[in-house]
C-alpha cells in the first residue's frame, strides 16, 4: 500500500496520530475536537506553562473547558507535550504557531520556520498542513523546501497542505466544527487527504486549487473587515463634525435588505487577524512592484482611532474645565474584544500609553484581566464602589464585557465616554463614539 493509500486508510478508520504544534487559539480547540472524535492527539507547545494549565486542569483559552481537556488528557485521547519528539509517531501534522509582524511591518515567520524545522527531524509518511496566517505562497516557499530537504519526495513520501484558521474566540454561535474549512494542497491527494481528516470535526470542507489560493482567501476575508471598519470608523469622524449620531446612521442605513451590511466603529482594532494579516498581502504585493493602497489607507483610519479617543476626551474634560494632566481616568475593558482575556494589538494599550504621558492618572478594570503589565504598564485591575466611581473625571468604554454592570456605573460615574455604542439610548452623563 502506498503512502497516500495507508494515510487515507488511517484517516477515515481514525488509526492516524494527529500532531498539534501550537497549543493556542488555533491549536488547543483543534486538539480537543479531534480527540473527542476518537483521535489520539499529541500537542506540542514550547511553553511549558500551557502543558502545566492542561494537566492540572486550569483554563487559558476561552473557547475550551479545562475540565474536557483534562478528561480527555485522562482517557489518553490527548497528550499534551513539550516533547517534539511525538512527532515521529504522528500521521498528520497541523503548524498552529503565531505570525506576528515585525515592527517594519513585515511578516515574521520564524515561528513557522522552526516548526518546519522540528518536522523535518520526523518527517516520514505524513500529510502536514499550516494553519498559521501569512503571505501567498508561505507553504510553498518557507515550509515546502525545509521538507523537501530531507530528501523525500512531495506527494510520494509526504503530503502538504495550506488550510487557514477561522477562530473567532468567545463566538458561542460559530464555534471551530460550524465554520467551513478552506483547504489548498499541492495536488488533488494533498487536498483530497486534508478534507478527510477535517471533515471528521468540521461541517463544510471547501477544497481550492493550492495552497496560494487557500492563503490569500484568509487574506481577503480579513482586508474585507479591515477595511469595511475603517469606512465605519471615518464615517463616525465625519458624524461626529456633521453633530449626529454615526451609530443612528448605520441603524438606518441597515434596515436596507440588500447591498449593504453593518460594521461598526470603535476605539481601535486588535486581535492578530484583522490588524495584522491583511499587510501580510500588502507586503507580499510591494515585493511583486504593486501598491495595495486601499489596505494601506484602512490600515491607517483604523490605527488612528486610539489617537481620536485621546483628542475626543481632552475635548469632553475641557468642556467641563478639567485638564486632562491629573485628570482621573478609568479604562472599562483592555481586551481587544469583548468577553475574552486577549490583550494582542488591544487599543487599550495604546490609549493608556498615551493617557499616562499626557500625566493623567488612569486606572482600569476588566473582569478578565486582574493586572496589567505590557509595554512600560503596570496597573492592578480596581474593583467598582459608588465611592470610587464618583472620583473619576471620566470612565471611557473600550471594551465592551458582557459582564459588567453598565447601569451601576451609569447611575454612579460623573462622565462615560462610550466607544462601542453600550449605552445606546445615551444619558446626561453619557458621549459616544
Amino acid at each position: 500500500m502506498d503512502t497516500y493509500a495507508l494515510l487515507k486508510n488511517k484517516i477515515q478508520n481514525k488509526k492516524a496520530n494527529i500532531g498539534i504544534i501550537g497549543l493556542g487559539y488555533v491549536g488547543l480547540p483543534l486538539a480537543i475536537a479531534f480527540s473527542k472524535k476518537g483521535y489520539l492527539v499529541y500537542g506540542v507547545d514550547t511553553n511549558s506553562k500551557h502543558i502545566e494549565r492542561l494537566n492540572k486542569g486550569e483554563r487559558y483559552i476561552v473557547d475550551i473547558d479545562p475540565q474536557e481537556a483534562l478528561s480527555l488528557i485522562r482517557k489518553k485521547r490527548f497528550v499534551p507535550t513539550i516533547d517534539a519528539s511525538v512527532l515521529g509517531i504522528c500521521d498528520c501534522i497541523i503548524i498552529c504557531v503565531p505570525t506576528p509582524l515585525r515592527r517594519v511591518k513585515m511578516p515574521d515567520v520564524s515561528y513557522v520556520l522552526a516548526a518546519a524545522k522540528t518536522i523535518k527531524k520526523y518527517l516520514q509518511n505524513q500529510l502536514i498542513i499550516l494553519e498559521s496566517t501569512s503571505y501567498p505562497a508561505t507553504t510553498r516557499e518557507v515550509v515546502l523546501p525545509v521538507l523537501r530537504g530531507t530528501g523525500q519526495r512531495l506527494e510520494k513520501d509526504f503530503f502538504l497542505c495550506f488550510s487557514s484558521e477561522r477562530v473567532n474566540p468567545a463566538d458561542k454561535k460559530f464555534p471551530l466544527t460550524k465554520i467551513p474549512k478552506v483547504v489548498g494542497g499541492f495536488s488533488e491527494k494533498s487536498t483530497e487527504l486534508a478534507c478527510i481528516l477535517y471533515s471528521r470535526i468540521i461541517n463544510k470542507v471547501f477544497p481550492v486549487s493550492s495552497p496560494e489560493v487557500a492563503e490569500t482567501a484568509k487574506l481577503l476575508e480579513n482586508t474585507f473587515r479591515l477595511v469595511n471598519i475603517a469606512l465605519a470608523n471615518e464615517f463616525a469622524l465625519v458624524c461626529n463634525k456633521l453633530g449626529i449620531s454615526v451609530w443612528e446612521v448605520i441603524e438606518a442605513a441597515k434596515t436596507k435588505p440588500f447591498g449593504f451590511m453593518p460594521f461598526y466603529p470603535g476605539p481601535g482594532l486588535g486581535g492578530h487577524c484583522i490588524p495584522i494579516d491583511p499587510l501580510y498581502l500588502s507586503w507580499k504585493a510591494k515585493k511583486l512592484g504593486f501598491k495595495t493602497k486601499m489596505i494601506d489607507l484602512a490600515s491607517y483610519i483604523n490605527h488612528f482611532m486610539p489617537k481620536y479617543v485621546i483628542e475626543r476626551l481632552e475635548k469632553l474634560l475641557g468642556s467641563r474645565d478639567v485638564r486632562l494632566k491629573g485628570a482621573k481616568i478609568l479604562i472599562l475593558g483592555v481586551a481587544y474584544k469583548k468577553d475574552v482575556k486577549d490583550l494582542r494589538e488591544s487599543p487599550a494599550i495604546e490609549i493608556i500609553e498615551t493617557l499616562q504621558s499626557k500625566g493623567a492618572n488612569v486606572s482600569f478594570h476588566d473582569p478578565f484581566l486582574p493586572y496589567l503589565k505590557i509595554d512600560g504598564i503596570d496597573l492592578k485591575r480596581i474593583e467598582f464602589s459608588k465611592k470610587n466611581l464618583k472620583t473619576f473625571d471620566c470612565v471611557i468604554v473600550v471594551t465592551d464585557h458582557s459582564n459588567i454592570d453598565y447601569n451601576f456605573i451609569k447611575n454612579n460615574a460623573r462622565l462615560i465616554f462610550d466607544t462601542r455604542n453600550v449605552y445606546k439610548r445615551g444619558g446626561e452623563n453619557i458621549i459616544r463614539l
